[in-house]
């Protein structure tokens, strides 16, 4: 049950004194003076429409993405740790994108080659080529895992490789940070056997929180495929499945699938015997494709950021979100390039196409307000 905040205070002020609560959510500072805090990027879906394909190819038979993440670069390579979504898979030639997403091969060591350290798999559009399809992304990613390059969440190979990445767990500055990546379902369904495609299971979530607690996770990180198609407010379907998320122990829920920014809120529930509230990101959008319908070109990163006192606890800030833009081909430059937004905005003279700066302007307005989010 969702706790309203005139609840909680009146508890706690009965409860105990204001001395003795144990606050897990100090005041957001500025990140150049937290030396001491450890920052993890999460990026909405990337995408590779059949647009994408065509612009992207060189006479050699090569395919140059190098302006896709140009302007947002240093922000990925800034993070501790960068987690971005890849709706799509690398099932090889012929390549395709919607509706069933066949990306070329080098698009996973450009994200990468970007900053990003961890791909998330668990998507509707995973097995768009079947489990063949599957099973060739599956083999790139994990030569660049043994490579040390990137890790990937989300989908697992055997048993065994189950059990070290659902949840994945790993060390960002100091702090054991645990992702859980799954989804609603997947377009073509798999044959419920290995490689698996973690969906949402309940009771796998929860078991999935407990080992990661037990094996030393400090954070726990929900990383949901959820929610309505190109609406900016979350379903009660994700309001209710986000509560139990933070009812079993999960600090912080970053979701995706919508294609659109949805709003964020905090979350409250009872842990461990005292009351904490959690950052609820219900979408952030996508943070390049060739979609071009309302809402569809603005994305969002969340900056989530952990920090150890004086006293050696540590707890998680407030989340920075950012606005990006998805610019086509002809707007900005020759392809894509996705830009912050709040950056780019005295930036008209750089556009080729001063109506994609206005659109950009104008769908900015329209989310912020439809989903209350402030950058």
């Amino acid at each position: 049950m969702r706790i309203f905040l005139t609840f909680a205070l009146f508890f706690l002020l009965q409860a105990a004194s204001l001395a003795q609560i144990a606050v897990s959510l100090p005041p957001a500072r500025p990140l150049t003076q937290l030396p001491d805090t450890a920052t993890i990027l999460i990026m909405g879906d990337v995408m590779m429409h059949r647009d994408q394909i065509s612009n992207s190819a060189r006479p050699d038979g090569q395919y140059d993405f190098s302006t896709y993440f140009t302007h947002i670069g240093d922000v990925i390579k800034g993070a501790d740790l960068a987690v971005a979504n890849m709706e799509f898979t690398l099932a090889g030639k012929p390549y395709s994108g919607y509706p069933c997403f066949s990306a070329p091969d080098g698009y996973e060591d450009y994200v990468a080659s970007m900053g990003v350290d961890v791909f998330l798999m668990a998507n509707n559009h995973i097995l768009d080529k079947g489990k063949p399809g599957l099973e060739r992304t599956l083999s790139r990613y994990g030569a660049m895992e043994d490579a040390g390059v990137v890790k990937f969440t989300g989908v697992s190979v055997t048993e065994e490789d189950d059990r070290r990445r659902f949840p994945l767990v790993m060390a960002v500055r100091g702090t054991r940070v645990a992702l859980i990546n799954f989804t609603y379902g997947t377009n073509i369904k798999g044959d419920g056997g290995y490689p698996k495609v973690h969906l949402t299971d309940k009771e796998e979530i929860e078991a999935a929180v407990l080992r990661a607690r037990r094996i030393g996770a400090e954070f726990v990180i929900a990383l949901p495929h959820w929610g309505t198609e190109y609406v900016l407010r979350h379903s009660k379907a994700q309001e209710e499945l986000a509560d139990w998320l933070v009812s079993v122990g999960c600090d912080a829920v970053v979701g995706a699938h919508p294609h659109v920014v949805q709003d964020y809120e905090r979350v409250a529930a009872f842990t461990d015997g005292r009351l904490k509230t959690v950052p609820v990101v219900y979408s952030l959008g996508n943070i390049v494709s060739n979609m071009s319908a309302t809402n569809t070109q603005v994305g969002l990163m969340a900056l989530l950021r952990i920090v150890t006192d004086e006293e050696g606890k540590k707890s998680m800030l407030e989340p920075e979100l950012v606005f990006t833009w998805c610019t086509r081909p002809g707007t900005l430059t020759d392809s894509y390039s996705t830009v912050p937004i709040k950056e780019f905005l005295g930036k008209r003279d750089l556009w080729r196409a001063p109506s994609d700066f206005e659109n950009m302007r104008r769908s900015y307005d329209r989310v912020k307000t439809t989903t209350g989010i402030k950058d």
